[in-house]
């Protein structure tokens, strides 16, 4: 399988994004010669990290019927002071909402998505330290 995408400069830094499922604006900066008119190129690895691994919990949890009503994942990562300038660590941390949560079957997921599923997570477990935070947030019966 090959994946394939276009860009096409629009002056200054800012480039269109033609991907497989939409398109998008990639910026930098003002500070760095940007207009701050779309996402920055680092902070898309991060998004697809959350993305990869968040597709992967979701379809697990219901196959282990262990569904949950939201699901937010948020994710930091800390550059290297040194240029090229890149993620040495990355934190993730899950948020998950809902009555009667399953812990056992949602950190079963996570792991299975961390360990077996996720390549985006494979990716960054090649040059960055990863660190998983699960935090539950039921609602009273």
């Amino acid at each position: 399988m090959v994946h394939e995408i276009k860009t096409q400069w629009q002056g200054n830094m800012l480039f269109n994004a033609d991907t497989m499922g939409g398109n998008f604006k990639i910026d930098a900066a003002p500070e760095s010669g940007g207009e701050g008119k779309g996402v920055r190129p680092k902070a898309l690895m991060l998004t697809s990290l959350a993305g990869c691994t968040g597709m992967d919990i979701v379809s697990l949890l219901k196959k282990m019927r262990a569904e949950v009503d939201d699901l937010e994942i948020n994710v930091s990562g800390e550059l290297t002071d040194e240029h090229p300038k890149i993620y040495n660590k990355v934190t993730l941390e899950y948020i998950f909402y809902g009555k009667d949560l399953k812990k056992d079957k949602i950190e079963k997921a996570i792991q299975l998505s961390d360990e077996k599923y996720c390549g985006v997570m494979e990716m960054f477990r090649q040059f960055a330290e990863i660190n998983t935070v699960i935090k539950y947030k039921e609602k009273k019966s």
